[in-house]
């Protein structure tokens, strides 16, 4: 295991993986394992322990195996209407229709970031990894299905933006007012229906 723990003050740690899927599946496993953190919260490459004893962490990480895939979440249909700007862009780039390929893969969140509620979705087929706008739009409507390298994701509320956008979604990505405000927090599994 390729691990590295950073120190951040007496009560936190940052612990460095690979990838995102591993940093999903340690966050994943460390909440399974009852880690005594007050948050943990994984990254592209990275989970942060908050309110844990760094030394007494590394110690425990010496269990983690990861190999082992994390337990699946819970699954999220999101009706999505495949008329985004870039469609064209992305079907000629990936031979094919991008709407077919993404509602033909279970997508996962591996973390959140950017705006509240928007979910860094892992599991695009390598054809639908696309890059990014070489200028960011000033403007992504809420609801902006969007793919940039390795992720796809949809933006919860009207930001500045340089994904690739192919579609939109209706669906409600961030509620405070909910018990889990993400719709799509880490660990759920994300298809994306076409309507």
């Amino acid at each position: 295991m390729s691990v590295t723990v950073r120190r951040y003050g007496a009560q936190a740690a940052l612990v460095e993986v690979s990838d995102a899927s591993q940093a999903a599946a340690l966050a994943a496993w460390a909440r399974a394992d009852g880690v005594p953190a007050a948050e943990i919260v994984p990254a592209a490459r990275t989970v942060l322990f908050d309110g844990v004893e760094p030394d007494w962490l590394v110690g425990r990480l010496a269990s983690w195996k990861p190999e082992v895939a994390p337990p699946p979440g819970p699954v999220v249909e999101v009706p999505v209407v495949f008329d985004g700007p870039d469609l064209d862009f992305v079907a000629a780039r990936c031979g094919g229709d991008p709407a077919g390929l993404l509602a033909s893969v279970e997508l996962t969140s591996a973390f959140c970031g950017f705006a509240p509620g928007f979910a860094y979705l892992i599991g695009l087929p390598d054809a639908l990894r696309m890059p990014r706008l070489a200028s960011p739009r000033a403007r992504v409507e809420p609801g902006s299905v969007g793919l940039a390298d390795a992720y796809c994701g949809v933006y919860p509320t009207a930001s500045p933006g340089g994904w690739r956008i192919v579609g939109h979604t209706d669906a409600v990505l961030w509620d405070a007012s909910r018990a889990q405000p993400a719709l799509l927090a880490p660990g759920t599994r994300v298809v994306l229906r076409p309507c």
